[in-house]
Order: structure tokens, then sequence, then C-alpha cells
């Protein structure tokens, strides 16, 4: 018992130096709330805007960070934004659904990302909207995004309608994903394209 009591006293102090007083305020608020509203979460760090959350299905072990907007905009009353388990999104991170978007397990998605699978309006193809006409106007498109297990998004990727990212492919900060990409690669880039895959023999990220 005194063992596990020091235990408990160690962690705190060491939580106490890495968040400081309010930081540790915020989230022992935020965790009491997670708790409360969102039981199967590991911890929903607040402030969170989440829209037609009854569209969401969070699934299991969720970490949000702070400031991060979930929006769900189906055209039938289904789940459109679906996340599977131990999910890391972080700080800032804007997400919309309005056909799918689904989340493999153990993503981890960096802060200030951008996932959205509908746009407003179509540019390409025989239908496609007039510039003339206010954006907010304009028809909603939309596309399923997937993005397999253990996919790693860097900081401010933007991820767009229709594609899929394979299972344990890494997004280099700052890429726009307007392709599918394959499983196992490193990408970057405007639009983002492939630089290394994983070789499962020599265990190593060799260069495509």
């Amino acid at each position: 018992m005194i063992c596990l009591i020091l235990f408990l006293i160690k962690k705190n102090i060491n939580m106490f130096k890495r968040y400081g007083f309010l930081g540790l305020t915020r989230l022992f608020v935020s965790l009491i709330y997670t708790k409360i509203f969102f039981k199967k979460a590991r911890i929903i760090r607040l402030p969170l805007d989440i829209r037609n959350r009854k569209n969401i299905d969070l699934g299991e072990n969720l970490t949000t960070g702070v400031g991060c907007r979930l929006e769900a905009y189906p055209v039938e009353d289904k789940v459109v934004l679906k996340f599977g388990k131990n999910v890391q999104i972080n700080d800032y991170v804007h997400i919309s659904a309005m056909q799918s978007v689904s989340f493999g397990d153990n993503v981890l998605v960096a802060s200030k990302v951008f996932i959205s699978d509908l746009n407003h309006g179509s540019y390409s193809g025989e239908e496609q909207d007039s510039p003339n006409t206010p954006p907010n106007e304009r028809k909603l498109y939309a596309k399923a995004i997937i993005i397999e297990d253990n996919v790693w998004l860097g900081e401010f990727v933007s991820v767009l309608q229709g594609v899929t990212i394979g299972k344990g492919t890494i997004v280099g900060a700052n890429s726009v994903v307007s392709k599918s990409l394959p499983p196992y690669v490193i990408a970057v880039g405007v639009p983002a394209k492939p630089v290394k895959k994983f070789n499962f023999v020599s265990e190593r990220w060799e260069r495509v």
C-alpha cells in the first residue's frame, strides 16, 4: 500500500512538471467530461466542436487534442464518420464527413490536419459549377475516404475526397493527399507521392 501511494505521488509530481497547474486542471476537467459523455474514449480534450454526434462513431480509446472539429452531414440518417480502436488525433484537427470517412485502428493524426470527403461544387466531368455561383450555394459532392490501420498523418496534412490511404503508410507534414496511397509507403508533397516503401525482407524503408 505504501509503495502504491508513493507511486501515485511520484506520478502526479511528474504530470505537474509536464503540464503545470493550469494544464493539469484543464486535463482533469477534460477527463471528467470524457468519462461522463464519451465513456469509450480515452480522453477528449476541451474545447471540442462536434456536430451531428449521432452520425459519428468515436470507436474505442479515442484521444483528441484541443480545438478539434468533427462534423457529419449525411444525406441519409446513418453513421458517416467512424473511428477504429486507439485512434489519436491532436490539436485543431478538422474532419468533415458526408458520405463516409473511416479510420482503422491505431491511426495517429498530428495537429492542424484537414480531412473531408465533401466539396462545394464540381469542377471536372460533364457537370461543373460556374465561378459566378457563390461557393456556399454550390451543390455538395462527396466521395468516401478510407484511412487504414497504423497510418500516421503529419502536421498540416490535407486528405481530400475519394482517397484510400493504405495500411502502415506515413504522410509527411504539409502534404496534400488527393490520390490514393498504397500500404507501407512514406508519401510527401503536393500532391502526395510515395518516396519510400517498407521492405519486409530487409525490414528497412527503401527509396521508390
